[in-house]
């Protein structure tokens, strides 16, 4: 491996897809145990239940929380490893195709706004912020940033030079993107919810 070929690798986003990745899959599994106790005594009190607001209780036992007739975080457990094995063949050397990278970006784009939708739901038909689900929200928002944002600089996503120039620029303010999206979810759940007035 040349050390040109290893700068055209997207080593900064791999180990990024790592991280966020190993996250995600960590807030499913504890989504999931918190919904086995509940299987198991349907009045447990979860470890993730802090207050009338900052629980997963109500979420676990919800619809939402059971979109396709299985529980949610069987998807994050299955879904997350995606960003996971991706970054880590990035890391071995891996060059994956421009369709490839399209699919993907698909994906997370499925799960962002997958994500987004339980938040509204959460926040304005629930009632409730589950702290699990928040750290999935977390990690799935800078992750589709980045993604989307590498693939239109590079031009995966077919999109006029204008735009491919914006992207580019618009990829190093990833962190800045992620964190006012953060805040107006934070605002939004303030306003509806008063989530202070529970801590």
């Amino acid at each position: 491996m040349t050390v040109s070929g290893v700068r055209n690798r997207p080593i900064v986003l791999a180990i990024f897809l790592i991280i966020t990745g190993v996250i995600g899959l960590w807030a499913s599994f504890q989504l999931m145990i918190e919904k086995i106790h509940v299987l198991q005594n349907p009045d447990a009190v979860l470890s993730c239940d802090f207050s009338l607001v900052l629980q997963c209780a109500v979420n676990l036992e919800s619809s939402q929380g059971a979109v396709f007739g299985f529980p949610n975080p069987v998807i994050g457990l299955v879904a997350f490893m995606a960003p996971v094995v991706v970054g880590a063949a990035i890391l071995a050397g891996a060059r994956f195709n421009s369709w490839f990278w399209a699919l993907f970006n698909a994906g997370i784009a499925g799960a962002f706004a997958f994500c987004l939708w339980l938040a509204y739901q959460s926040i304005f038909n629930l009632g409730t912020l589950c702290p699990w689900c928040m750290v999935v929200w977390s990690v799935t928002i800078p992750m589709f940033w980045a993604v989307t944002l590498r693939n239109l600089k590079v031009g995966v996503i077919p999109a006029p030079r204008r735009l491919r120039k914006a992207a580019a620029a618009a990829y190093s303010w990833v962190p800045v993107i992620t964190l006012a999206g953060y805040i107006i979810i934070a605002i939004v759940a303030q306003v509806r919810l008063d989530v202070l007035s529970y801590l």
